[in-house]
Protein backbone atom coordinates (compact mmCIF):
# COMPACT_ATOMS: atom_id res chain seq x y z
CA UNK A 1 0.00 0.00 0.00
CA UNK A 2 1.47 3.72 -0.42
CA UNK A 3 1.64 5.53 2.63
CA UNK A 4 -0.25 8.01 3.79
CA UNK A 5 -0.71 10.52 6.28
CA UNK A 6 -1.41 8.94 10.05
CA UNK A 7 -3.83 11.94 9.91
CA UNK A 8 -5.79 10.98 6.16
CA UNK A 9 -9.33 10.30 6.75
CA UNK A 10 -9.46 6.40 6.43
CA UNK A 11 -12.33 5.07 7.70
CA UNK A 12 -15.02 3.46 5.89
CA UNK A 13 -18.56 3.06 6.48
CA UNK A 14 -20.15 -0.18 5.56
CA UNK A 15 -23.74 -0.61 5.85
CA UNK A 16 -25.09 -3.86 4.71
CA UNK A 17 -26.62 -7.19 6.20
CA UNK A 18 -25.10 -8.95 9.12
CA UNK A 19 -25.00 -12.97 9.54
CA UNK A 20 -24.25 -14.98 12.26
CA UNK A 21 -22.38 -17.66 10.44
CA UNK A 22 -20.50 -16.77 7.31
CA UNK A 23 -18.89 -14.37 5.36
CA UNK A 24 -21.61 -12.34 3.18
CA UNK A 25 -22.70 -8.80 3.76
CA UNK A 26 -20.87 -7.24 6.40
CA UNK A 27 -19.36 -10.01 7.50
CA UNK A 28 -17.06 -10.12 4.09
CA UNK A 29 -16.62 -6.36 3.38
CA UNK A 30 -15.20 -5.50 7.37
CA UNK A 31 -13.12 -8.29 6.96
CA UNK A 32 -11.28 -7.25 3.96
CA UNK A 33 -11.14 -3.71 4.66
CA UNK A 34 -9.76 -4.51 8.10
CA UNK A 35 -7.15 -6.71 6.98
CA UNK A 36 -6.24 -4.58 4.25
CA UNK A 37 -5.81 -1.57 6.86
CA UNK A 38 -9.07 0.38 7.05
CA UNK A 39 -10.94 0.70 10.02
CA UNK A 40 -14.46 0.14 9.33
CA UNK A 41 -17.66 1.80 10.93
CA UNK A 42 -20.17 -1.41 10.48
CA UNK A 43 -24.19 -0.46 10.29
CA UNK A 44 -26.33 -3.78 10.04
CA UNK A 45 -29.63 -3.20 7.74
CA UNK A 46 -30.48 -7.06 8.83
CA UNK A 47 -29.79 -9.75 10.89
CA UNK A 48 -29.59 -13.22 9.98
CA UNK A 49 -28.19 -16.43 11.28
CA UNK A 50 -27.33 -16.82 8.32
CA UNK A 51 -27.54 -16.73 4.43
CA UNK A 52 -30.87 -17.53 3.75
CA UNK A 53 -29.90 -19.75 0.80
CA UNK A 54 -28.81 -22.36 3.33
CA UNK A 55 -32.26 -23.09 4.88
CA UNK A 56 -35.13 -21.01 6.84
CA UNK A 57 -33.53 -18.02 8.25
CA UNK A 58 -34.52 -15.40 10.75
CA UNK A 59 -34.65 -11.83 9.85
CA UNK A 60 -34.04 -9.25 12.37
CA UNK A 61 -34.89 -5.71 10.53
CA UNK A 62 -34.29 -2.72 13.02
CA UNK A 63 -37.55 -0.44 12.74
CA UNK A 64 -37.00 2.38 10.10
CA UNK A 65 -37.21 5.18 12.91
CA UNK A 66 -34.46 3.21 14.88
CA UNK A 67 -32.34 2.40 11.73
CA UNK A 68 -32.80 6.36 10.47
CA UNK A 69 -31.91 7.94 14.18
CA UNK A 70 -28.40 5.63 14.34
CA UNK A 71 -27.66 7.04 10.94
CA UNK A 72 -28.25 10.28 12.23
CA UNK A 73 -26.17 9.72 15.03
CA UNK A 74 -23.49 9.36 12.46
CA UNK A 75 -24.07 12.14 10.73
CA UNK A 76 -23.36 14.23 13.94
CA UNK A 77 -20.55 12.09 14.78
CA UNK A 78 -17.51 13.94 15.90
CA UNK A 79 -15.41 11.57 14.40
CA UNK A 80 -17.03 12.06 11.19
CA UNK A 81 -14.21 13.32 9.47
CA UNK A 82 -12.24 10.41 9.60
CA UNK A 83 -14.26 9.39 6.88
CA UNK A 84 -12.74 8.94 3.56
CA UNK A 85 -15.36 6.46 2.25
CA UNK A 86 -18.69 4.78 2.54
CA UNK A 87 -19.88 1.22 1.09
CA UNK A 88 -23.77 0.34 1.23
CA UNK A 89 -24.91 -3.37 0.20
CA UNK A 90 -28.12 -5.01 0.68
CA UNK A 91 -30.96 -3.35 2.40
CA UNK A 92 -33.39 -4.39 4.88
CA UNK A 93 -35.87 -2.64 3.25
CA UNK A 94 -36.17 0.03 0.99
CA UNK A 95 -36.83 3.19 3.59
CA UNK A 96 -33.10 2.59 4.33
CA UNK A 97 -32.23 4.16 1.23
CA UNK A 98 -32.90 7.47 2.32
CA UNK A 99 -31.04 7.26 5.24
CA UNK A 100 -28.05 5.78 3.38
CA UNK A 101 -28.17 8.86 0.74
CA UNK A 102 -28.53 11.36 3.59
CA UNK A 103 -25.27 9.81 5.62
CA UNK A 104 -23.51 9.87 2.12
CA UNK A 105 -24.38 13.40 1.87
CA UNK A 106 -22.84 14.49 5.55
CA UNK A 107 -19.77 12.32 4.95
CA UNK A 108 -19.00 14.25 1.82
CA UNK A 109 -20.34 17.24 3.04
CA UNK A 110 -17.52 16.78 5.66
CA UNK A 111 -14.78 15.41 3.33
CA UNK A 112 -15.39 16.55 -0.11
CA UNK A 113 -13.29 14.06 -1.41
CA UNK A 114 -15.32 10.51 0.10
CA UNK A 115 -16.27 8.53 -2.16
CA UNK A 116 -19.42 6.14 -1.95
CA UNK A 117 -19.56 3.07 -3.66
CA UNK A 118 -22.89 1.27 -4.12
CA UNK A 119 -23.20 -2.72 -4.44
CA UNK A 120 -26.91 -2.89 -5.19
CA UNK A 121 -27.43 -6.32 -3.88
CA UNK A 122 -30.95 -7.23 -5.00
CA UNK A 123 -30.66 -10.63 -7.13
CA UNK A 124 -28.70 -13.32 -9.04
CA UNK A 125 -29.46 -15.36 -12.15
CA UNK A 126 -32.78 -16.67 -10.76
CA UNK A 127 -33.96 -13.40 -10.77
CA UNK A 128 -34.58 -10.46 -7.44
CA UNK A 129 -34.47 -12.06 -4.00
CA UNK A 130 -35.36 -8.42 -2.52
CA UNK A 131 -38.44 -7.15 -2.65
CA UNK A 132 -39.25 -4.65 -6.16
CA UNK A 133 -39.71 -1.39 -3.84
CA UNK A 134 -36.16 -2.24 -2.04
CA UNK A 135 -34.28 -2.65 -6.05
CA UNK A 136 -36.41 0.07 -7.22
CA UNK A 137 -34.83 2.36 -4.30
CA UNK A 138 -31.30 1.03 -4.81
CA UNK A 139 -31.74 1.71 -8.44
CA UNK A 140 -33.25 5.33 -8.39
CA UNK A 141 -32.14 6.68 -5.02
CA UNK A 142 -28.51 5.41 -4.33
CA UNK A 143 -27.12 4.36 -7.62
CA UNK A 144 -27.47 7.66 -8.78
CA UNK A 145 -25.18 9.24 -6.09
CA UNK A 146 -22.55 6.84 -5.89
CA UNK A 147 -18.97 7.38 -7.35
CA UNK A 148 -18.51 3.98 -8.26
CA UNK A 149 -21.55 1.30 -8.53
CA UNK A 150 -20.60 -2.63 -8.43
CA UNK A 151 -23.75 -4.68 -9.41
CA UNK A 152 -23.64 -8.02 -10.84
CA UNK A 153 -24.78 -8.98 -14.62
CA UNK A 154 -28.23 -9.80 -13.23
CA UNK A 155 -28.88 -6.79 -11.39
CA UNK A 156 -27.72 -4.42 -14.21
CA UNK A 157 -29.86 -6.83 -16.68
CA UNK A 158 -32.97 -6.02 -14.28
CA UNK A 159 -32.10 -1.81 -13.46
CA UNK A 160 -31.86 -1.83 -17.18
CA UNK A 161 -35.12 -3.74 -17.89
CA UNK A 162 -33.42 -5.67 -20.45
CA UNK A 163 -31.16 -8.92 -20.70
CA UNK A 164 -27.01 -8.51 -21.37
CA UNK A 165 -26.22 -11.55 -23.36
CA UNK A 166 -22.49 -9.70 -23.82
CA UNK A 167 -20.17 -7.53 -23.44
CA UNK A 168 -21.78 -4.79 -25.90
CA UNK A 169 -24.82 -4.37 -24.15
CA UNK A 170 -23.16 -4.75 -20.50
CA UNK A 171 -21.37 -1.80 -21.65
CA UNK A 172 -24.39 0.64 -22.80
CA UNK A 173 -26.44 -0.60 -19.95
CA UNK A 174 -23.63 0.66 -17.54
CA UNK A 175 -23.15 3.89 -19.46
CA UNK A 176 -26.77 4.65 -17.94
CA UNK A 177 -26.65 3.24 -14.47
CA UNK A 178 -25.42 6.12 -12.79
CA UNK A 179 -21.95 5.88 -11.16
CA UNK A 180 -18.68 7.25 -13.24
CA UNK A 181 -17.56 4.03 -12.67
CA UNK A 182 -19.30 0.67 -13.06
CA UNK A 183 -17.31 -2.57 -11.80
CA UNK A 184 -19.92 -4.86 -13.02
CA UNK A 185 -19.58 -9.11 -11.80
CA UNK A 186 -20.84 -11.92 -13.60
CA UNK A 187 -19.84 -10.43 -16.67
CA UNK A 188 -19.93 -12.44 -19.91
CA UNK A 189 -16.08 -13.88 -20.73
CA UNK A 190 -14.37 -14.06 -24.09
CA UNK A 191 -12.78 -16.74 -22.79
CA UNK A 192 -14.29 -20.46 -23.08
CA UNK A 193 -15.60 -21.63 -19.53
CA UNK A 194 -14.82 -18.38 -17.92
CA UNK A 195 -16.49 -15.23 -16.33
CA UNK A 196 -15.07 -11.69 -15.86
CA UNK A 197 -15.24 -8.54 -13.83
CA UNK A 198 -15.62 -5.35 -16.22
CA UNK A 199 -14.73 -2.38 -15.26
CA UNK A 200 -16.24 1.29 -17.23
CA UNK A 201 -14.69 4.29 -16.14
CA UNK A 202 -14.89 7.72 -18.24
CA UNK A 203 -11.50 6.56 -19.78
CA UNK A 204 -11.25 3.03 -20.47
CA UNK A 205 -13.07 -0.40 -20.97
CA UNK A 206 -11.65 -3.48 -18.96
CA UNK A 207 -12.41 -7.32 -19.03
CA UNK A 208 -10.74 -9.39 -15.78
CA UNK A 209 -11.43 -13.20 -16.53
CA UNK A 210 -10.59 -16.51 -15.30
CA UNK A 211 -12.13 -19.88 -15.12
CA UNK A 212 -15.91 -20.49 -14.17
CA UNK A 213 -16.26 -22.16 -10.65
CA UNK A 214 -19.31 -24.09 -10.40
CA UNK A 215 -21.92 -23.11 -7.45
CA UNK A 216 -19.92 -21.08 -5.66
CA UNK A 217 -20.19 -20.09 -1.89
CA UNK A 218 -22.26 -16.74 -1.43
CA UNK A 219 -20.31 -13.61 -0.71
CA UNK A 220 -18.09 -13.01 -3.31
CA UNK A 221 -19.78 -9.66 -4.55
CA UNK A 222 -20.13 -8.29 -1.05
CA UNK A 223 -15.84 -9.10 -0.67
CA UNK A 224 -15.43 -7.36 -4.48
CA UNK A 225 -16.82 -4.33 -4.12
CA UNK A 226 -14.93 -4.08 -0.32
CA UNK A 227 -11.61 -5.37 -1.94
CA UNK A 228 -11.74 -2.75 -4.84
CA UNK A 229 -12.58 0.24 -2.31
CA UNK A 230 -9.47 -0.90 -0.65
CA UNK A 231 -7.65 -1.16 -3.81
CA UNK A 232 -9.02 2.26 -4.83
CA UNK A 233 -8.35 4.20 -1.63
CA UNK A 234 -4.82 2.74 -1.15
CA UNK A 235 -3.90 4.78 -4.08
CA UNK A 236 -3.82 1.99 -7.02
CA UNK A 237 -4.88 2.67 -10.46
CA UNK A 238 -8.19 0.92 -11.48
CA UNK A 239 -6.65 -1.37 -13.68
CA UNK A 240 -4.36 -2.57 -11.36
CA UNK A 241 -7.45 -2.16 -8.59
CA UNK A 242 -9.35 -4.58 -10.61
CA UNK A 243 -6.82 -7.14 -11.54
CA UNK A 244 -5.80 -7.57 -8.10
CA UNK A 245 -9.60 -7.26 -7.13
CA UNK A 246 -9.91 -10.22 -9.43
CA UNK A 247 -7.34 -12.03 -8.40
CA UNK A 248 -7.62 -12.33 -4.98
CA UNK A 249 -11.39 -12.98 -4.97
CA UNK A 250 -10.54 -15.59 -7.10
CA UNK A 251 -7.75 -17.28 -5.10
CA UNK A 252 -9.83 -17.41 -2.30
CA UNK A 253 -12.86 -18.93 -4.20
CA UNK A 254 -10.66 -21.55 -5.86
CA UNK A 255 -9.05 -22.52 -2.37
CA UNK A 256 -12.78 -22.74 -0.90
CA UNK A 257 -13.94 -24.43 -3.21
CA UNK A 258 -11.22 -27.22 -3.26
CA UNK A 259 -12.05 -27.87 0.22
CA UNK A 260 -15.60 -28.18 0.15
CA UNK A 261 -16.98 -25.02 1.86
CA UNK A 262 -20.17 -23.87 1.64
CA UNK A 263 -19.23 -20.56 2.54
CA UNK A 264 -15.62 -18.20 1.78
CA UNK A 265 -13.18 -18.96 4.33
CA UNK A 266 -11.38 -15.65 4.49
CA UNK A 267 -9.78 -16.18 7.83
CA UNK A 268 -7.86 -19.03 6.33
CA UNK A 269 -7.11 -17.52 3.19
CA UNK A 270 -6.58 -13.64 4.68
CA UNK A 271 -3.05 -13.49 2.70
CA UNK A 272 -4.38 -13.84 -0.41
CA UNK A 273 -6.38 -10.26 0.43
CA UNK A 274 -2.93 -8.87 0.46
CA UNK A 275 -0.66 -10.79 -1.92
CA UNK A 276 -2.45 -12.28 -4.49
CA UNK A 277 -0.86 -15.60 -6.43
CA UNK A 278 -3.93 -16.55 -9.16
CA UNK A 279 -3.44 -15.26 -12.88
CA UNK A 280 -6.52 -13.88 -14.61
CA UNK A 281 -6.36 -12.32 -18.31
CA UNK A 282 -7.05 -8.60 -18.38
CA UNK A 283 -8.24 -7.32 -21.61
CA UNK A 284 -8.57 -3.64 -22.72
CA UNK A 285 -11.85 -3.35 -24.79
CA UNK A 286 -13.15 -0.37 -27.05
CA UNK A 287 -14.28 2.19 -25.09
CA UNK A 288 -17.57 3.40 -26.28
CA UNK A 289 -16.31 6.80 -25.96
CA UNK A 290 -13.69 6.33 -28.38
CA UNK A 291 -16.20 4.46 -30.62
CA UNK A 292 -18.37 7.15 -30.79
CA UNK A 293 -14.98 9.56 -31.72
CA UNK A 294 -13.76 7.19 -34.46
Amino acid sequence: MNAEKTDAPRAVIVISSHVARGSVGNRAAVFALETLGFPVWAVPTVILPWHPGHSRATRIVPPLDQFKALMTDLERAPWLGEVRAVLSGYLGEAGQADAVASLVAAVKAKNPGALYVCDPVMGDSGGLYVPEPTAAALRDRLMPIADIGTPNRYELEWMAGAPLPDIKSVTAAALHAGPSTMLITSAPSLMAGGTGNFLLDGSQALLAEHRLIERPPNGLGDLTAAVYLARILSGQPPLKALQSTTAAVYEILARTAKRGGDELQLETDAQSLSHPMAMVQLRHLLHPGRDKRA
